[in-house]
């Protein structure tokens, strides 16, 4: 069972306001968008074929039919984000339905689909929807799974024609794609990247996971992606066989959720696939088969470089099953029993034992095996007695039955998220409803409402008794075929023998596993004092947004609206962030990520922050950004005013529990090595801090400066952090203003006025390095065919060239395009370049146009070459009308679809209170990015991508070098 939750279209309040500086000819739609009213939306149904042999309660706001041919769908009515309509085709078809010498072909057939088909040449399909508004890759693309292919569409502003032609290019693409020796050959390139690019240590190891773990069934060996030799002898005649067997309209599925009458979304359907015919006989799905018993339990796996890790799975039958009310009601008593065992697992990893961390699950993997799988990360080599812990842990969970508490503690945790669901209804977007239904159809299940996902829930309670829960307990641990897997960095002697020895030596189980029933409230947080005083209450940015000042300077930036119903949105910043450190002046900055919040507040450890949290939406997220630090938190009406409170107790007493900086100190070391196995993690680790000429605030700290941290240390930078600098709060949501602002006066406005020392102009200071005629050289300790290359040009930051900053948006995205283009879709050299623009409004310099792109290496030079050619001619040539169109258009509509939530609004809202310019740079967003010309980005191109300028790196492979 799915849940789908039924909504309702946003306000266009907010839309309107982003976009009023647009030029009308892109702001207007050409016709009215295909929006009606669903006058069937509640009515009840017959039993559709989604529910087949399921007695849940059907979600009515779908409409479920099917066409003559066989293909069935779904659809409904979504105005979130207003005019847009999501799409999502599925074939049943993925790696499991291969024969040997076809694998990688139904992600094969996948690529040539979207390149084109009767209705479109080559590639056009990607350029006509580009002109629709649709951004790709995210608004349209597609995946394989072992078990299917998911096409996905999402079209802003829709209207009745650009419906029509959407839905006539997929229906051409799954009926006659343009399969020839042309497009084979030129996807057969792209593919080849994509397995290059993707291979590595961990794809070596997800490898060895499904060799081992489902050895001897089909899953085993068909990896989606395929293999060298089979995709290199795929032939158009093979393909279309291929095709012909599984792209049918029996074998597919559409759903559509969006702002459309369902009505016009079901003719549309059976205008563009009622025609649909499929030559010949398809194929039967083959058996997937099931564990099996013979094959070896145990398995080593070496990966130079890696954590060491273990993965334990008792793995059962997956069989079909009737979707009943019953059976979701026993696989959600599962989840709460391992739930119980997983927060057990995580307060013995937070204690400082033998395991960072350990996790367990139970996963029905790709209609194979139904299996509950421990995953355990080692604090060191010694993975023996981290093995022996878990075990031990695992044995106490089936020794006894929890105590009530425990299931009351996971029970309203469970509850809360699926009254979430209920609450935040009325914003889910389209897009997720058409995915989580073709989900649904994927593992042969139903989708639900919310609220009846709830009730079901709910009906359930009295079942889950301490006896219930230990008997789910015991079977998930017991029953089925046992395997388990160590993966390692290096080759002992005798690990396979003292594999197998730890995993049937006697276990104990644990005594000191199981939490505490203490109850901890709100009342054990420090008290804050006095609530402060308002002395200032001002409008700001929109109608209806607000700035607040209290007595103590705490300043309160309040979006009270309800165009996101039951959630409110909480930011926190203070202090001035990563302009606070020096530049060259090492400090462990790189721990307050995790260590910061998990540490406590006054006398409340991590785990009893925990407990205070149960049944609650509230959180403790933090982020350090270029002028401020934060704290985050998505809560809700009956929960924010304790969020701020929380918030605040954090700022006033803060905990310095030791055990997090050991945690983090441990989690860094173990995966040091890991940085350097592969190009892209070399470019995470080194990138960004050559891009800031290595100042020391981006730089990846080294085992000794890890090795070095001490609790004491820790401290001593962050406790002034937390003491001193300004106060920011941003409370955007379902709010009664009054209330909240009463609210943050009892709890920031109740703080102490904070010190504040200005930062120093060193620190305010972002460089990028200098020209280099020949690229900066970085090696990586992994494969021989992967490098990665470089090139970046400085461009400037802060509010003075504010409109250039984001016409660069367009420009990068133009440059991305054609890179695209020739990179990938012609010559197949590499499979995904990225060109972005990183404009820095905290700084007045330190922004940088950047392409980064996996690449062979002997085929840098290529890259660099088109690159540079590329670059050239945008500064040459202004771009043609069409191409401006292809780019501004998707940029409109992600800005239009992002602006209907209040966090799109929070982000551009940062730092207000501090520097007005950001609300003049909010209120001008849609004109000054929009409305650029050709001229004006070959202008930008012959400023910025100056030849002279730029600064490259590229990253080897040890002992290879690029040509």
């Amino acid at each position: 069972m799915r849940f789908s939750p039924r909504r309702s279209a946003a306000s266009l309040l907010i839309l309107s306001l982003l976009l009023s500086g647009a030029p009308q000819s892109l702001a207007a739609p050409a016709q009215q968008p295909a929006a009606g009213v669903n006058q069937d939306a509640g009515k009840a149904q017959v039993r559709p074929w989604l529910y087949e042999n399921s007695d849940v309660p059907i979600d009515a706001a779908w409409r479920f039919g099917a066409l003559p041919n066989g293909l069935r769908y779904a659809v409904r009515r979504n105005g979130v984000p207003p005019g847009q309509v999501s799409i999502r085709l599925r074939v049943d078809v993925g790696s499991l339905m291969e024969r040997e010498d076809e694998q990688g072909y139904a992600h094969y057939m996948e690529h040539l689909t979207m390149r084109g088909s009767r209705h479109v040449p080559d590639g056009e399909s990607k350029r006509i929807w580009q002109r629709l508004g649709v951004t790709f890759g995210s608004d349209s693309n597609a995946q394989t799974t072992p078990t299917g292919t998911t096409y996905a569409l999402d079209l802003p502003q829709a209207t009745r024609a650009s419906l029509s032609e959407s839905m006539k290019i997929l229906a051409g693409m799954m009926a006659e794609p343009n399969i020839n020796e042309t497009s084979v050959d030129a996807e057969r390139a792209v593919v080849l990247a994509e397995k290059r690019e993707s291979d590595g240590p961990q794809s070596r190891i997800s490898d060895a996971n499904r060799l081992h773990f489902f050895a001897g069934q089909p899953l085993a060996e068909h990896a989606p992606i395929g293999t060298v030799e089979t995709l290199k002898t795929a032939t158009p005649a093979k393909m279309e066989a291929f095709h012909q067997r599984w792209y049918r309209p029996e074998n597919t599925v559409i759903a559509i959720s969006g702002d459309i009458d369902p009505a016009l979304a079901e003719q549309l359907i059976k205008d563009n696939f009622g025609s649909w015919t499929a030559t010949g006989k398809g194929a039967n799905i083959p058996d997937f088969g099931a564990p099996d018993p013979k094959a070896p339990a145990t398995r080593i796996f070496v990966e130079p470089g890696v954590p060491v890790s273990l993965t334990m799975a008792w793995l059962r039958p997956w069989t079909p099953h009737a979707d009943t009310i019953v059976y979701n009601q026993d696989k959600l008593t599962d989840m709460l029993a391992l739930q119980i065992v997983s927060r057990r697992l995580e307060r013995a990893a937070r204690s400082g034992g033998s395991f960072l961390q350990a996790s367990v699950e139970q996963q029905d993997v790709s209609r194979s095996a139904d299996g509950t799988f421990v995953s355990i990360m080692p604090s060191n080599d010694d993975w023996q007695k981290a093995l022996r812990d878990v075990r031990a842990i695992i044995e106490d969970a089936k020794a006894a039955p929890p105590s009530q508490a425990e299931i009351d503690r996971e029970y309203a945790q469970m509850d809360t998220a699926l009254a979430i669901q209920v609450e935040n209804a009325p914003t889910e977007a389209g897009a997720k409803q058409a995915t989580d239904l073709v989900s649904a159809v994927d593992i042969r299940e139903t989708t639900v409402s919310p609220q009846a996902a709830v009730e079901i829930f709910r009906a359930g309670k009295p079942a889950m008794t301490p006896q219930k829960i230990l008997d789910s307990t015991r079977r998930l641990f017991s029953a089925g075929v046992f395997r388990a897997m160590l993966v390692t960095s290096k080759v002992e002697p005798g690990q396979d023998e003292r594999l197998a020895a730890a995993l049937s030596a006697p276990v104990k189980a644990a005594t000191d596993a199981r939490l505490s029933d203490k109850p901890v409230t709100m009342a054990d947080l420090p008290d804050l004092g006095t609530p402060g005083t308002v002395v200032s209450r001002t409008q700001v940015g929109l109608p209806g947004m607000e700035t607040i000042t209290f007595s103590n300077g705490v300043k309160l930036v309040l979006f009270a609206n309800d165009a996101e119903p039951e959630k409110v949105r909480i930011n926190v910043r203070f202090g001035h962030g990563q302009q606070a450190f020096s530049p060259v002046k090492p400090v462990p900055s790189w721990a307050g990520g995790y260590a910061l919040m998990a540490s406590g507040i006054g006398d409340l450890g991590q785990s009893e922050l925990d407990e205070l949290m149960i049944g609650r939406r509230m959180g403790m997220d933090f982020d350090t950004d270029d002028d401020a630090f934060e704290m985050q938190a998505v809560t809700r009406p009956a929960d924010y005013q304790d969020q701020l409170r929380l918030f605040a107790a954090k700022l006033a007493k803060p905990g310095w529990d030791p055990a997090p900086i050991a945690r983090v100190k441990t989690g860094a070391m173990v995966a040091y090595d890991a940085m350097s196995r592969a190009p892209d993690s070399v470019l995470g680790r080194d990138l960004n801090w050559l891009l800031h000429d290595k100042d020391v605030r981006f730089r990846t700290p080294s085992r000794a400066e890890i090795d070095a941290l001490t609790p004491e240390a820790f401290r001593a930078t962050w406790a002034p952090v937390l003491a001193s600098g300004p106060i920011e709060i941003q409370l955007f949501g379902h709010v009664d203003a009054d209330d909240a602002i009463k609210a943050v006066a009892a709890t920031f406005g109740a703080l102490p006025p904070r010190a504040d020392t200005p930062v120093p102009d060193a620190n305010k200071a972002m460089r990028f390095p200098a020209h280099v005629e020949k690229p900066v050289v970085l090696r990586h300790k992994g494969d021989k065919d992967q490098a990665a290359a470089v090139m970046a040009w400085p461009t400037a930051g802060g509010f003075a060239l504010q409109q250039e900053g984001r016409q660069l948006e367009i420009l990068t995205q133009i440059f991305n395009d054609r890179l695209f283009d020739k990179l990938r879709s012609t010559e197949g050299a590499v499979y995904s370049p990225s060109v972005q623009n990183n404009w820095p409004f905290s700084y007045d310099s330190g922004g940088y146009i950047l392409v980064t792109s996996q690449v062979r290496p002997d085929r840098i030079s290529y890259f660099y070459d088109a690159v540079k050619a590329t670059a050239a001619d945008l500064a040459a040539n202004p771009v043609s009308a069409d191409e401006l169109q292809r780019a501004v258009a998707p940029m409109q509509q992600l800005l239009m679809r992002a602006s209907t939530g209040n966090a799109f609004w929070m982000n551009q809202m940062e730092g207000a209170t501090h520097d007005p310019r950001y609300v003049q740079a909010m209120q001008t967003m849609g004109k000054d990015m929009l409305s650029v010309t050709p001229a004006q980005l070959q202008a930008l191109a012959a400023k910025y991508l100056v030849p002279a300028k730029s600064w490259s790196a590229i990253v080897l492979p040890e002992g290879v070098t690029a040509k």
